[in-house]
Order: structure tokens, then sequence, then C-alpha cells
């Protein structure tokens, strides 16, 4: 694939300024001093092709990389089961409810569940 810059010396963090975890990880990397490359997912547009890179660093199909929870997911789409193809169609004209933050550094990739996690990588 490889349409995502990857460094060994930052971090680069896809996230929704939107969300409250992703502004605490940012403030947490920020406090420990990290080099940080952010990526805000709503204005600055994934590809298909990066969306599709993030879930396969994160061991994951696409379908997964959408948060269930948010509330455009549940009103829009909660009863549709689409292929991958379409998921990745819907996490670009609906970033909002892409999972996030997602943080990479070299071969490592994470999904972001606190903002310490942010120190593993």
């Amino acid at each position: 694939m490889g349409e995502i810059v990857i460094s060994n010396r930052q971090i680069t963090l896809f996230y929704s300024s939107k969300s409250v975890r992703a502004k605490q990880t940012l403030a947490y990397a920020k406090a420990e001093g990290l080099p940080i490359l952010e990526i805000d997912i709503l204005k600055t547009p994934l590809t298909g092709t990066q969306i599709a890179e993030l879930a396969d660093r994160l061991h994951i199909e696409i379908k997964d990389l959408v948060n269930q929870e948010h509330r455009a997911y549940k009103s829009q789409f909660e009863h549709h089961d689409f292929s991958s193809v379409d998921w990745i169609k819907t996490i670009r004209n609906n970033p909002e409810i892409m999972k996030q933050p997602i943080a990479l550094r070299g071969d490592i990739t994470i999904l972001v569940e606190t903002p310490t996690d942010i120190i593993k990588i």
C-alpha cells in the first residue's frame, strides 16, 4: 500500500478536532515533548487507500474502523451491511464516524483508547 508517510522520528496522529479524547491525546503528547504530525480527518479528507491502510496496519477489517457508538452511525448506517468499498466511501463522506485517534510511528500503529496510550509508541 504505502500511501501514508511513516517515520520513526515522529508520531503521525489521525484524529477528529471534535473529539475530546483526541484533544486530550494531543495535549498529553505535546506536554511529553513527543514530535507529532497532526492530521485532522475533518479538515484533511483521507483517501480510500489511506483508510484501507489504517485498517490493515491495525489488523482489522475496514468496517471495524467505524465507531458504531457515534450518533451519526446510529442514525444513518446502523442497519447496513456494506462491502469494504462501500465502508470506505461511507467513512470518506462521514469522517466523524471513524474510530480515532489513530497513532503511527514506524511499524507500530495503535488506536488510542486513553490519552496516555500515545506513549506506547
